[in-house]
């Protein structure tokens, strides 16, 4: 990399920082093991606004930090380690020194993925990479086939979601070292898991960036963002902005072999340039990782943008993979819980039929309807192109349970007929199924919002979380307000932690048995007539019964799948998929003819494409 600290074949290290901000940088550093004390050495400064310097001495182990005008002491934004948190002293890191067993792994294809999301920190009572990695043979014996990490860059104190990340190339170290990451990606691989990773290219977090001190042109305040001034990917010396994140997306796919990334809100990736960032982020993975084995770009983009999710002639995308459906989790939501507040109000007065539209299509918001919630706005593009793997679709993620005031769990929420229904329907259909960590168990331990800022931000934070929510009618009052958690409080992580002995109680018992039994049939039944043909979903609602069809063609000739599934509360008499059946809970044959649905029924059947 251009960036950061680089272990020189000869030995020694070359260290570079560019800080056009700043006339000169002095780098500080003492031997790995040492006790105290910092040797001081200027850096030569180069053509535009890059400071360097080759200490033959330094090896691998070594600390390292930048002395600025001033007397200000800062890490290195490249950072590979920082051991000490966000603001002490970064680590040179020998990148070739880990030992994979699994060299051989060129990844899955997308029509395989069920992914798994997971919090590192919360996912076990440890909060470890290790203790990770020592629960992934049960996701792999669940189905799984890929898991999906929560943002990693080092963020300040030991407990936060990872968005607010200063160090974009450090693992976070309250989670382990960069070798035990590694580990952790190795193991998956030699399972069959692919693992994905949350990044974020559209700000910094507030605390331990210290980036504006030396590197302003970091920035560019022509644009706003919820987080302030928007990273610089089109003014002056974006090409050195551009090229560090670009880097920092090939170090977590190359030094880490991870199999995909997930882009957070590129909506909020502000690029007027005539190339955005997320078209030369994705030419430089199909060039580079792409080239030797599957790699996969997912999007969080509000603006349902499908031509990052275009297909060329080969069917191979021409930009990203798949983008998260938030359509299809607003619609279910609504229809399982009758919530209508916030963005819900959207997918009022009809959320059954938005429901089967998203399964259908993908998109609900495709430019041809207006949001009521964004003041009649139309927003999105047509995805009628698209196959269905291109939606990663899903019951929860950790912003819809997250972002609630008590981060309750749809299980939690929603009428249980028709949250096991939809998450039937979803793990059998043609879009990418993912799960948030012990949904497969029905899990009723809450994910809240946590961070460890350091005063003031603490209490701004925390006075912030609750103000947010005196919007809501529940949270009109301050006494109501104020029995929203902490986010800084220790009690709130921990609050979040998995119980794993929950998914051994009953009903969480059936609960996983049920997911593992269907995506057992996904595999057998369905991932081998994936892709899906683009446009062929349709959908039909007749009261309190949703019809859905797709055709497939992955397989030797083209397959309808087909299900009616019964979200209302009493027996009703639905008309029968046709084909053969492959699954049915709640559905017996009437005696009429057709089909007799429980609450929560479903049958679902395949069948030869076009014939009745």
């Amino acid at each position: 990399m251009p960036f950061g600290a680089t272990l020189l074949a000869s030995g020694g290290v070359d260290f570079r920082l560019w800080a056009p901000g700043v006339a000169q940088v002095t780098l500080e550093w003492q031997p790995a093991g040492a006790a105290d004390g910092w040797t001081a050495l200027p850096l030569a400064a180069e053509p535009g606004g890059w400071f360097a310097r080759t200490v033959p001495e330094a090896a691998a182990g070594a600390l390292y930090r930048y002395l600025l005008p001033g007397g200000l002491r800062v890490p290195d934004p490249a950072s590979r380690r920082n051991p000490q948190d966000v603001h002490g002293p970064s680590e040179v890191v020998d990148p070739l020194a880990f030992e994979w067993q699994h060299g051989e792994w060129r990844g899955r294809p997308w029509e395989e993925a069920v992914v798994y999301e997971l919090h590192v920190g919360a996912f076990t009572p440890e909060g470890s990479f290790d203790a990770a990695r020592g629960r992934l043979p049960e996701l792999a014996a669940l189905g799984v086939t890929a898991i999906e990490l929560m943002p990693l860059a080092d963020f300040p104190g030991t407990r936060g979601w990872g968005y607010d990340g200063v160090l974009p190339f450090a693992p976070e170290s309250s989670y382990g070292t960069p070798e035990a990451l590694k580990a952790l990606v190795d193991a998956a691989h030699g399972l069959g898991l692919m693992v994905l990773l949350d990044v974020v290219y559209n700000h910094f977090g507030p605390e331990g960036n210290y980036l504006h001190a030396y590197s302003p042109a970091f920035f560019n305040p022509a644009h706003q963002t919820p987080w302030g001034d928007a990273l610089n990917f089109d003014a002056g010396d974006a090409a050195t902005v551009r090229s560090f994140f670009v880097h920092n997306a090939l170090y977590w796919l190359e030094e880490f072999r991870f199999d995909g990334l997930r882009l957070d809100a590129v909506h909020a990736i502000r690029d007027d340039s005539p190339r955005h960032l997320v078209a030369e982020l994705a030419e430089a993975v199909q060039h580079g990782p792409g080239r030797e084995r599957a790699v996969h770009l997912v999007l969080e983009n509000d603006l349902n943008q499908a031509r990052w999710l275009a297909r060329g002639q080969d069917g191979r995308p021409r930009a990203a993979t798949a983008q998260w459906n938030d359509d299809l989790h607003h619609a279910l939501h609504v229809v399982a819980t009758g919530e209508t507040d916030g963005y819900y109000a959207d997918f009022a007065g009809e959320p059954l039929a938005l429901f089967g539209q998203a399964l259908a299509q993908g998109f609900v918001y495709d430019g041809s309807r207006p949001s009521a919630y964004r003041g009649g706005e139309l927003r999105g593009e047509p995805a009628g192109g698209l196959p269905h793997g291109a939606f990663v679709s899903y019951l929860q993620t950790h912003d819809q349970v997250g972002n609630r005031a008590f981060g309750e769990r749809i299980d939690a929420l929603g009428r249980p007929e028709a949250v096991r229904l939809a998450r039937a329907m979803l793990l059998l259909s043609p879009h990418v199924p993912m799960l948030f960590m012990g949904e497969e168990w029905a899990a009723r331990t809450p994910f809240l919002f946590f961070c460890d800022f350091g005063p003031p931000l603490a209490e701004a934070v925390s006075r912030g979380r609750r103000e947010e929510f005196g919007r809501f009618a529940a949270f009109e009052r301050p006494e109501a307000r104020a029995r929203i958690p902490d986010p800084n409080a220790e009690a709130t992580f921990a609050a979040s932690r998995l119980d794993w002995d929950e998914r051994g109680r009953p009903g969480h018992r059936e609960a996983l048995a049920a997911t593992r039994a269907l995506l057992a049939l996904r595999a057998r039944e369905i991932m081998p007539l994936l892709p899906s043909r683009p446009g062929s979903g349709q959908w039909k609602v007749e009261g309190d019964l949703l019809y859905l069809q797709w055709t497939l063609e992955g397989g030797t000739q083209a397959v309808d799948l087909r299900m009616v599934g019964h979200f209302g509360t009493a027996p009703q008499h639905a008309a029968a998929p046709g084909g053969r059946v492959i699954h049915r809970q709640g559905c017996e044959r009437h005696l009429a003819g057709g089909l007799a649905l429980a609450p929560g029924g479903l049958c679902v059947a395949l069948a030869k494409a076009g014939h009745a």
